[in-house]
């Protein structure tokens, strides 16, 4: 199968294998005309929970330092990696617990701290060591009493409400992403594509195929879902895509495992046992056209090479990516592909939109809530009892 067009900016390959279209077709039906929070912030109709005003006067001359931990921060880490060549603003991501998350003296920061339940001890803990006094803050979290709402009313920051019903890891083209990819200089109705995407055929139809495919493969007992990613600036993308997918349908005793593999240098290292290995994989081919990558000098290429001559290094990684593909079809290993033309807001966000909707229609065919994360609450729960 080729690949054919699914956006203007983006081309993709379905697996082979497909069923249960016509349910799939009446599922999707039922969950876009559900009114639900998540697919309300992926549309135009969202209103943003902050004024723009005020946010951009804060947000002058200072560095932007986000503090979050997993779906309060991958988005948005996601969008600044995709889009890094169109940002001037200097923007630090705080986003585990290290020993090298130092306190910098002498600067100050505009401070955006994300955490939907206000509670998050990684995220407070850094906020506690990281914030100076004359830094300037903002907090995204539900407004109800919680140690982040009260240290922000403390400090007399600008809090931005968190909604209720959107968890961390759909919360990306709410206030959680969209707040800090406007203050790195976008905006937000860029991003939500919602509206035109459902009634785009070739979209809905590729996302119907792709899930039915998902499920026959689950069927046979393949649950890992590697992505084989040649683009660099996407792996936050999947970093992202690993959370979503992983925590909305890890229950249940059911799930898919979502492995992200650097292209092309784990051919060098793990290809062996995606070729020869055991048959648990389904995969998925990412690549990004780049018409500004650089080219092979011609003058220092041996005549050995000359098939690298007026090459350039994205041209030679499509290349390898192509003979991977046709390798995999000759072994019949199951793949899909995305193929990138143009990497702008409007792109990113139509993947995004692909990922989540995927997500929750996979969700309801496997019959788990892909909402909910029950199981995380455990190991917080015992990490306080430890504490106390």
């Amino acid at each position: 199968m080729r690949y054919k067009e699914l956006t203007k900016n983006i081309y993709f390959k379905n697996y082979k294998k497909e069923s249960k279209i016509n349910k799939l077709k009446k599922d999707l039906d039922l969950i876009l005309n559900k009114k639900n929070s998540i697919l309300n912030s992926l549309s135009s109709e969202y209103k943003n929970d902050y004024n723009l005003k005020k946010i951009q006067k804060i947000k002058k001359k200072l560095d932007l330092r986000i503090i979050g931990m997993g779906g309060s921060i991958l988005g948005t880490q996601a969008i600044y990696s995709f889009l890094k060549k169109k940002i001037k603003k200097k923007t630090y991501f705080i986003d585990n617990l290290a020993s090298n998350n130092i306190k910098t003296k002498n600067k100050n920061f505009l401070n955006l701290v994300i955490s939907k339940s206000g509670n998050t001890l990684e995220t407070l803990s850094n906020a506690n060591i990281l914030i100076n006094k004359n830094d300037k803050n903002i907090f995204i979290t539900e407004k109800k009493s919680s140690y982040l709402y009260l240290l922000a009313e403390k400090l007399k920051a600008e809090i931005i409400h968190h909604n209720n019903f959107i968890g961390g890891r759909f919360s990306v083209l709410s206030e959680v992403g969209m707040l800090p990819a406007e203050l790195m200089g976008f905006k937000s109705h860029s991003f939500r594509n919602l509206n035109s995407l459902i009634k785009n055929k070739k979209f809905i139809n590729a996302l119907i195929s792709n899930v039915s495919s998902t499920l026959f493969y689950l069927k046979n007992k393949k649950f890992n879902s590697v992505i084989l990613n040649y683009d660099q600036s996407s792996e936050n993308l999947f970093k992202w895509y690993q959370q979503l997918v992983a925590e909305s349908l890890g229950k249940k005793s059911k799930g898919i495992l979502p492995i992200i593999s650097n292209m092309p240098k784990d051919n060098h290292s793990v290809m062996q046992l995606y070729l020869d290995g055991f048959k648990k994989n389904f995969f998925t081919f990412f690549f990004i056209r780049d018409k500004f990558s650089p080219n092979i000098d011609n003058n220092k290429l041996l005549y050995l090479r000359n098939y690298l001559k007026n090459k350039s290094i994205n041209q030679i990684v499509e290349i390898q990516k192509i003979a991977t593909e046709n390798v995999f079809q000759k072994k019949k290993i199951p793949y899909r592909g995305f193929v990138i033309n143009n990497k702008n807001e409007k792109t990113i966000s139509e993947l995004f939109i692909f990922f989540i909707l995927e997500t929750i229609l996979l969700g309801r065919a496997l019959n788990v809530n892909p909402y909910d994360q029950p199981s995380v609450e455990l190991i917080k729960t015992e990490t306080y009892k430890i504490f106390n």
